[in-house]
């Protein structure tokens, strides 16, 4: 299968999800040490993202969802991530959609419990007309292509992370988890009455900062 999808930022409260398709012929021309972005550093995925890009053998494409696509109610994350592979998938290769005999064929890292479903809906989703999509869990530790896909996500989601760091201080990684980012939260809704323009809203993360500062308002009184 000549391409591969992945996405990173599924999870955090804070900031957009990636996902990335990586398309090349032959997979042996990747380079080497590729392998899911988890069981690298994050200066190793920098240098292998690069090289990816520079590649003319590679087509690499991006989608974003923003946390104003991910909060609307109307839909929900197993959609979203169905058409962020979608729209990466097109990116990465619909230029080569009509000049291809034969369907473009692809691997996606499952977003979904069911792999079919989610192969069948990232495929219904796309414009192309020419494609078949294969779904497996684990993915990107099985296929050079996704994991190298894998790696495109991740170093566009820990960039798109360090630019908001540049610009409202330290935000730790988005997630819910990270002690950082909840100290953040709290601080900037303290500051300002209202989450930051990045913040998922309707993650409980969120809701939860803003029901703690109502309260603390409300007990002052």
């Amino acid at each position: 299968m000549p391409f591969g999808v992945d996405e990173a930022g599924k999870g955090p409260a804070l900031g957009s999800m990636f996902a990335a398709a990586v398309y090349l012929e032959d997979a042996s021309d990747l380079p080497d040490g590729i392998r899911d972005s988890k069981r690298l550093t994050p200066e190793r995925r920098e240098e292998l993202a690069a090289i990816l890009w520079d590649d003319d053998r590679i087509s690499v494409g991006v989608a974003e969802i923003t946390p104003a696509r991910i909060d609307d109610p109307e839909t929900d994350m197993n959609s979203l991530a169905v058409a962020a592979h979608a729209e990466a998938i097109e990116d990465a290769v619909g230029d080569r959609d009509g000049a291809a005999s034969d369907p473009i064929a692809g691997l996606c890292d499952a977003c979904d419990t069911d792999a079919d479903r989610f192969a069948r809906r990232v495929s219904e989703a796309c414009s192309l007309e020419r494609l078949t999509v294969d779904a497996r869990h684990g993915a990107d530790d099985d296929s050079p292509l996704v994991g190298a896909a894998s790696i495109v996500a991740k170093v566009e989601r820990d960039a798109h992370v360090a630019a908001l760091a540049d610009e409202y201080g330290p935000v730790g990684s988005g997630y819910p988890g990270d002690s950082t980012t909840r100290e953040f939260l709290t601080s900037y809704v303290d500051t300002h009455g209202e989450l930051p323009p990045f913040a998922r809203e309707s993650w409980s993360t969120c809701e939860t900062v803003l029901a703690e500062a109502e309260q603390t308002g409300l007990e002052q009184f």
